[in-house]
């Protein structure tokens, strides 16, 4: 059997956070994604536009210690919003792990921690930055 056509990207991630609210606060209100769905008081799905965020909540901080991922990011259009995004982050007291720094690819980011622990990764990728998804 031969593989299926290429999939189309990688744009639904599903986590189990710990403090819940504050983690849908910093999705919502600092990172400025859509609520798409509230599926009841422990699950909520957020958007950019082009992708789906499940949080789910966990019943405590040891919870989140069973997910095994190392990081995840975010796309943006240019590296002057990956600075915009740094400095606005900064000014609302998202702990920050490193400053924008350039990749030997051409991509430059950064690193910043939720209030789960779970590190995020702004990022500005010339092969994928500024394109849209239908």
């Amino acid at each position: 059997m031969q593989r299926p056509k290429a999939l189309n990207g990688l744009r639904h991630l599903a986590l189990t956070v710990y403090p819940f609210e504050e983690c849908l606060h910093f999705y919502h209100d600092i990172m400025g994604m859509t609520i798409v769905r509230k599926a009841n008081e422990n699950l909520v799905y957020l958007s950019c536009g082009n992708d789906n965020l499940s949080l789910g909540r966990a019943n405590s901080p040891q919870n989140n210690q069973n997910q095994s991922f190392d990081h995840f990011g975010f796309i943006v259009d240019s590296k002057q919003e990956l600075q915009h995004w740094f400095e606005y982050l900064q000014s609302q007291g998202v702990p920050l792990l490193d400053t924008p720094h350039d990749h030997s690819d051409g991509a430059r980011s950064f690193h910043c921690i939720d209030p789960a622990g779970n590190v995020v990764q702004p990022l500005y990728h010339p092969e994928i930055s500024g394109q849209k998804w239908q």
